[in-house]
């Protein structure tokens, strides 16, 4: 998946979560969010793709043993610092964006592809392509998946501006 559908997937994953309890997505909590859904790509990529110091771009930061350990650790800071929903919104960004991940592999029936879940207890996927950024957006093609994410962020921009913008206040507040 890319960014922006990690993005407009967290985000309604997000604002679907707030609503269910009767209220709306927050300025600090959607910063959050955002940041939650590039993570795993912030930390496997470069680390991948720069440095060869993983084996690919979806293994260390997409592996739900990894993430499972740094979501505790981020609640619980979030907790002791009185800040826990904008540490639930962080952990609701990570998760949906290995779901998002794990998305296209499991509709394929790709079983083997889902094994970046469980790095390192199972081998590394061989992906194949470029391993850098600019050759990934320099391949893409118009799937019907890519269509998918567009509506996907389509949707989740209109339901951010109802919402009222939130994570933009102190744009707003500088340049407004």
């Amino acid at each position: 998946m890319w960014p922006w559908g990690h993005l407009a997937v967290g985000y309604l994953a997000y604002a679907l979560l707030r609503r269910r309890s009767g209220d709306y997505p927050t300025e600090r909590g959607t910063v959050a969010l955002a940041f939650g859904t590039q993570a795993p790509d912030l930390v496997d990529k470069p680390l991948a793709w720069w440095f060869a110091l993983l084996p690919n771009g979806r293994s260390l930061a997409h592996s739900v043993l990894i993430a499972g350990l740094l979501w505790v650790v981020v609640l619980t800071v979030a907790r002791r610092i009185g800040q826990r929903e904008v540490g639930a919104a962080f952990v609701v960004g990570y998760a949906f964006h290995l779901a998002g991940d794990a998305l296209q592999p499991a509709l394929a029936g790709d079983v083997a592809d889902l094994a970046f879940l469980a790095w390192p207890v199972l081998p590394p996927v061989v992906y194949d392509g470029p391993g850098s950024f600019v050759g990934h957006f320099l391949g893409m093609e118009l799937t019907p998946f890519l269509c998918f994410e567009f509506a996907l962020v389509a949707v989740a921009l209109v339901c951010w501006v109802r919402d009222g913008a939130p994570g933009t206040a102190r744009l707003r507040a500088q340049f407004g």
